[in-house]
């Protein structure tokens, strides 16, 4: 074994070192998010949320009286006003995963700074996987997936530095990333390898690294589509006068407002499509360049054309008046299970002029 062999090797090594270090610490950056969110509940935020509970059955303007350790205090019972838009309601965010306490608070910070030491030994990872093969560290799927979780959670820490209301998106974010390196390291996994000769393109760089860059933009806007769901639900029984469970209170209620979330989906949806139509643009130019062809209907392609459509779909609906809420929000589910399946489904089960690089 000569010696660059040898430091391939070295480097290799040490990429899988790293990630499985960064699922180390992910790991704890889980148990600290949960702790945040126990923590939380145990704030004023669930004293209320659990009062207003107990008392539904009252008048909506007469206050609550909540009683602990031998003090009393009187909660004004929130009102839900609705905007002249049928459909949506002026309800101010709530507090976050910490619900306004100092521990919860404490353990919050302390999972994001676990969070930030966890991306950096992955991003460590990835350059070393792309070190030890000098290409793209993204040509199969064990590559794509270590990468495309690096880069989601680098979106999420960009909008926590630019001091955006996002720490609640923290725990499902965690626990995602771990699935997809559970995945990546176990059933995805391939050793490093040179690329096939059409492969090799500065295409490479441009066409897949704008696709991950979607893809981990389009994962936090679904997270906000899905909870938006969830706190629509909420406010909905609130305003009709139901009773919500202890839980569903206590997590709801430290949640952006419905409005917040939606808001926060379409913004984040929107922003990257652009994106999106340049990833199958670029894929139509490698194509031209590779095959002698632009388009040729390869399932990937096809896939690809049909995340864009409900996308558009998806956009095109949220700005008309009658599709707003939440059947906007079920398209644009609809859109990333398109992207996922494009990612996954495509891969493993169907073959095409794309299947050359393997898992």
């Amino acid at each position: 074994m000569n010696l660059a062999a040898a430091t391939n090797e070295s480097l290799a090594h040490t990429s899988n070192v790293l990630i499985y270090s960064s699922m180390a610490v992910y790991t704890l950056a889980f148990f600290a998010h949960i702790a945040e969110w126990v923590l939380g509940s145990r704030s004023k935020v669930g004293r209320t949320a659990a009062a207003l509970s107990g008392a539904a059955g009252s008048s909506a303007a007469a206050p609550v009286v909540v009683t602990q350790a031998g003090s009393t205090a009187v909660l004004e019972r929130p009102k839900v006003v609705t905007r002249a838009a049928a459909g949506t309601r002026d309800v101010p965010d709530g507090p976050g995963a910490a619900g306004g306490t100092f521990k919860g608070d404490l353990w919050g910070r302390i999972a994001v700074s676990l969070t930030v030491v966890a991306f950096v030994v992955e991003a460590g990872g990835v350059i070393t996987r792309a070190l030890s093969v000098q290409r793209a560290p993204w040509a199969n799927m064990y590559e794509f997936s270590i990468t495309f979780s690096t880069v989601a959670v680098g979106a999420y820490l960009v909008l926590l530095a630019l001091k955006k209301n996002v720490r609640w998106i923290g725990l499902p974010l965690v626990t995602t990333v771990l699935l997809d390196l559970g995945i990546a390291v176990t059933t995805l996994y391939t050793d490093s390898d040179q690329l096939v000769p059409a492969l090799h393109s500065y295409w490479l760089w441009i066409h897949v690294s704008t696709a991950i860059i979607c893809g981990a933009v389009f994962y936090l806007g679904a997270v906000g589509t899905v909870l938006y769901l969830f706190r629509d639900s909420y406010e909905n029984k609130i305003a009709s006068g139901g009773t919500p469970g202890k839980f569903a209170a206590s997590v709801m209620e430290r949640l952006p407002s419905a409005s917040s979330l939606d808001k926060f989906a379409y913004r984040i949806n929107a922003a990257v499509f652009p994106l999106w139509t340049f990833t199958i643009i670029a894929g139509a130019i490698w194509a031209g360049d590779a095959w002698g062809r632009y388009w040729g209907w390869d399932p990937k392609e096809v896939w690809s054309f049909i995340t864009w459509v409900a996308y558009a779909a998806y956009l095109h609906a949220r700005a008309t008046a009658g599709w707003k809420g939440r059947k906007a929000a079920y398209l644009a589910l609809v859109a990333f299970a398109c992207w996922l399946f494009n990612y996954y489904g495509v891969n493993i089960f169907v073959t095409g002029l794309h299947s050359y690089a393997g898992v």
